[in-house]
């Protein structure tokens, strides 16, 4: 994989990007630590004939130079610097670097924009530099780490990590938590100061566990790993893996629960091998006919990414004391909700439910989205190859979209009086309210209504209810309701994956106080506007309503559907 894309990088160290794609300012700081974990997994400074410790230098050079520069590149540079050695009296990379590029990199290691997302892990990897190749005397990484820590506690009432930025109403719980720890933890193992290390683990430890506690509901039978939010796909298994294997290096499993990790990890792994792995020529497939991902994850990133996270991943399994054969757990039905924060404003978390007769796992997100509302994180069973969403995208994929003038209400992102059990017949539900109607923007507008969601999961019959309230009269003047029909990836999938039978969803409207109809069903198999992380999507089947509803104070309006899923096996 590696191999495969060097000759992407020119001789000023910047990247060319694949055809049909624009590059990023960071690249340079991708490459340059994915051939820095390259030579610490191998100690090669050659690859089939190319001089790895050039290469790395250009890509360095190249991201101290970027403008705008990029705090995030530099943090993959820095790293990238440490792993050719400790200190920079003994460092081949920084010998091979102009004065002009060190003094340069000195400047910018220096300079701190303080972060509440995930960003702030950058200004750690950035002060670790800086002090273990002795630009400085003064350490900042456990301040740093500390800030770090107590901007989670401040966020999230349970420990979560929260990417929280100015925009929308907070809480966006995602893959972006798993990667800051991952990238924090390579940070301070390259950290020339040992003790700190062991100083600043235990702090890690404690919120890292409640990823790592949080896995074996999360992760499918067939291995998928991370399967909501912004930039999952293969970055929502990349990151699950390499927590795992830092996790097992750390001793941060207890023993008697090593087997059961070992087969997650495992599971994990296949997953991700077999579904964005091209094997035949040895490169990371993230985008093609059937699949896409965020824009600003470049083909290129990806496969440098790729390439580093195996290197880190076979340096680590040399480092664990892994079981030759760990048994598989035996699937059972259950169903969890994982709280992320719960306070006076807001309550946000995740419900998982799986039932082992029909293989349907779910994960069902209640949590915010930057104010930038795509099907990615809405709360709706994700379930690829069942329920299926494209990716990067806004469709109110099984939710109620009221339009109210120039708002689009939809019952996302928060949470009210939340709460999950044991129902009738073995059934489970998780259900929350909402006191005021939230806009696809993340903005409560106060005064018009209430909203009660319950949903419920017995064998592979879910059941969705939606009963609004109006507080006072607003005009209706749409209602919309939107299935995706989509399947695995034709070829890069596992023959473990379920998908849909002949039978599709059996969806059935139970009650339906908008007095909706279904529209034609829209094809959009060649649309790449319409692509999943997973497959490609074929069909939206829309039920809506295209002409005005007055909805008056004190009226409940009612949405019940139902499905019972024709569940297959892709083999």
């Amino acid at each position: 994989m590696l191999g495969h894309n060097l000759s992407a990088i020119n001789p000023d160290g910047s990247i060319t990007p694949v055809e049909g794609e624009e590059p990023r300012s960071d690249e340079p700081g991708h490459a340059a630590l994915a051939i820095g974990e390259f030579y610490r997994a191998t100690g090669e400074t050659t690859l089939d004939g190319v001089d790895l410790v050039d290469l790395a230098a250009r890509c360095i050079t190249a991201q101290a130079f970027s403008e705008p520069a990029g705090e995030n590149g530099l943090a993959y540079a820095a790293l990238a610097l440490l792993s050719f050695g400790p200190s920079k009296e003994r460092n081949v990379v920084w010998e091979r670097l102009v004065d002009e590029t060190r003094q340069r990199l000195d400047r910018q290691l220096l300079h701190r924009s303080d972060y509440d997302n995930h960003w702030q892990a950058f200004n750690i990897a950035k002060a670790v530099c800086r002090y273990s190749l002795g630009l400085s005397r003064k350490d900042e990484t456990g301040r740093l780490i500390e800030r770090f820590v107590s901007r989670i506690k401040e966020t999230s009432s349970a420990g979560f990590f929260d990417d929280c930025d100015s925009k929308g109403i907070g809480g966006n719980f995602d893959i972006y938590g798993p990667m800051s720890f991952v990238f924090i933890r390579q940070a301070l193992q390259l950290h020339a100061n040992a003790g700190l290390r062991e100083r600043k683990l235990p702090t890690l430890r404690t919120f890292a566990e409640k990823y790592i506690k949080l896995l074996p509901d999360l992760v499918r039978h067939d291995g998928l790993g991370w399967g909501y939010g912004r930039s999952a796909g293969a970055y929502g298994q990349m990151h699950c893996i390499s927590l795992l294997l830092q996790s097992f290096r750390d001793n941060w499993i207890a023993p008697e629960q090593q087997e059961r990790y070992f087969d997650i990890l495992r599971r994990l792994f296949y997953f991700f091998y077999v579904t964005y792995l091209d094997q035949e020529h040895g490169y990371l497939v993230i985008r093609d006919a059937e699949r896409a991902t965020v824009p600003q994850h470049t083909t290129r990133m990806a496969n440098f990414d790729g390439a580093r996270y195996l290197c880190q991943w076979s340096r680590l399994a040399r480092q664990i004391d892994a079981p030759e054969n760990p048994k598989p757990q035996p699937a059972r039905t259950a169903g969890r909700y994982v709280i992320f924060d719960k306070s006076n404003r807001k309550e946000q978390g995740l419900f998982l439910y799986r039932d082992a007769e029909s293989g349907l796992h779910i994960q069902l997100p209640l949590v915010g989205m930057h104010g930038h509302a795509t099907a990615d994180g809405l709360p709706f069973p994700h379930c690829p190859g069942i329920f299926d969403w494209p990716s990067n995208v806004y469709l109110p994929i099984l939710l109620p979209e009221l339009q109210v003038g120039e708002h689009r209400f939809i019952p996302a992102f928060y949470g009210k009086r939340c709460s999950a059990g044991l129902g009738v017949r073995n059934s489970f539900f998780f259900r929350y309210e909402q006191p005021e109607w939230i806009n696809t923007n993340e903005e409560i507008v106060p005064g018009l209504g209430t909203c009660k969601v319950s949903w419920t999961f017995s064998g592979n019959k879910v059941t969705s209810d939606f009963i609004y309230t109006v507080k006072s009269q607003v005009q209706l003047d749409q209602f919309r309701y939107v299935l995706a029909i989509g399947s695995p990836h034709s070829q890069y999938h596992t023959d473990s994956s379920p998908m849909l039978g002949e039978a599709g969803l059996r969806c059935a409207v139970v009650k339906d106080d908008f007095q909706g109809i279904w529209t034609e069903t829209e094809v959009v198999t060649n649309d790449p506007a319409y692509r999943s992380n997973y497959g490609n999507i074929h069909y939206l089947q829309t039920l809506i309503r295209d002409h005005p509803l007055i909805m008056r104070p004190g009226n409940t309006y009612r949405l019940t559907v139902t499905f019972e899923p024709d569940i297959s096996i892709v083999g």
